[in-house]
């Protein structure tokens, strides 16, 4: 059954929420079956960890190839997930079961579940991997992990619904979305308290996205269809620019020159120009109801999840075109790209047709 239309929120508008056996003959003889497997160190790869809220697991995809490589199965309806900067973990939020599923990418299997607020829902990691900032929808605050113990060191009071939630590139502050009370908090992540008046955005905020030289935060407000642009040393809103409806996701290009906008309510992805802040070009037309939004490290692509077409569209950022559509599990939310390093599953060494196993007492 598919996820409702989000109704955990307190709003005051609705918000979208074995191995394979090969059988062979030659002369009238089975093949051989396998006894060894070659080691094969780990290799890095830029992947997208896809969360997939209504399947209650997250798509790992191989970007070269835009292919799922791996499920990993995690807690109850997860939302928001990030990739550390170090490339060793995912952290993913859980909505159903207020927790957080960590995932060690070298092996694509959960190592850790971390107990953190009511509804958790987006996740950032600071800059050195050491900490991961999860916001709590329902109680209003900001739990802090550290990733070296994966437990809760500290939890911060906020606005009223916070949703997304990034940090700046030097790692000293974090902004956080208040959904529900129309404004951005900052928290300074040395004291974890926060810093200054709350800044009043659009309606409904949704996520965040600071711009690599950390000049700039970009505000994605889902209940007026626009984009708050933040100065990040004066913390006071710079333009405001028009998009799609209700837009949600955003993620900016390696060079800091664009932000792309998931538009859930038309299905398309907005492109902002971060020098004159306007929109350029026509909307690139995505799957239905785009939500997370992300870009490969190298800024080559835009990985976008549609929560109503159960799958995810590639954008090249060259031509801004959609370049593949990769099936994923049911209602994806969040997405994150990172350069992780992954054990490749062994490889089977077929025996020499013929060749005895040494192993073997038979006699015949």
């Amino acid at each position: 059954m598919r996820l409702p239309d989000e109704p955990h929120r307190r709003r005051r508008r609705s918000r979208g929420w074995a191995a394979v056996a090969g059988v062979a003959a030659a002369a009238g003889l089975a093949a051989p079956m396998a006894v060894s497997a070659s080691v094969t160190a780990a290799q890095p790869q830029d992947v997208a960890y896809v969360a997939n809220s209504n399947s209650n697991n997250v798509s790992v995809i191989n970007t070269t190839t835009n292919t799922v490589i791996t499920t990993v199965d995690v807690g109850d309806v997860p939302s928001g997930v990030a990739v550390t900067p170090s490339g060793a973990f995912a952290y993913v939020t859980n909505i159903a079961s207020n927790n957080v599923s960590v995932i060690n990418t070298a092996t694509n299997t959960v190592i850790a579940t971390v107990a953190v607020g009511t509804i958790p829902l987006s996740v950032a990691i600071t800059p050195n991997s050491a900490f991961a900032y999860v916001t709590n929808l329902e109680s209003d605050n900001v739990s802090v992990i550290n990733t070296a113990t994966n437990t809760v060191i500290a939890t911060v009071a906020v606005g009223d619904g916070p949703d997304g939630v990034a940090i700046t590139p030097d790692g000293a502050l974090a902004y956080v979305a208040n959904s529900n009370s129309d404004n951005v908090s900052v928290i300074d992540t040395t004291t974890n308290t926060v810093v200054g008046d709350p800044i009043d955005v659009g309606g409904d905020p949704q996520q965040v996205a600071i711009t690599p030289n950390g000049a700039l935060a970009y505000v994605t407000n889902g209940g007026s269809d626009n984009v708050s642009v933040i100065n990040t040393t004066t913390n006071t809103v710079i333009a405001t620019v028009d998009v799609g409806p209700n837009p949600r996701g955003v993620a900016i290009t390696l060079d800091g020159a664009f932000a792309y906008i998931g538009n859930r309510a038309l299905n398309n992805v907005s492109v902002i120009n971060t020098t004159t802040n306007t929109v350029v070009g026509d909307p690139i037309e995505v799957g239905a109801e785009p939500q997370g939004v992300a870009i490969t490290p190298t800024g080559s692509r835009v990985y976008v999840g549609n929560r109503n077409s159960d799958n995810v569209s590639v954008i090249d950022t060259t031509t801004n075109t959609v370049i593949a559509t990769v099936a994923v599990g049911v209602a994806p939310l969040g997405v994150a790209v990172g350069r992780v390093e992954i054990t490749p599953t062994p490889t089977p060494t077929p025996r020499r047709p013929g060749a005895r196993n040494r192993n073997n007492n038979n006699n015949g």
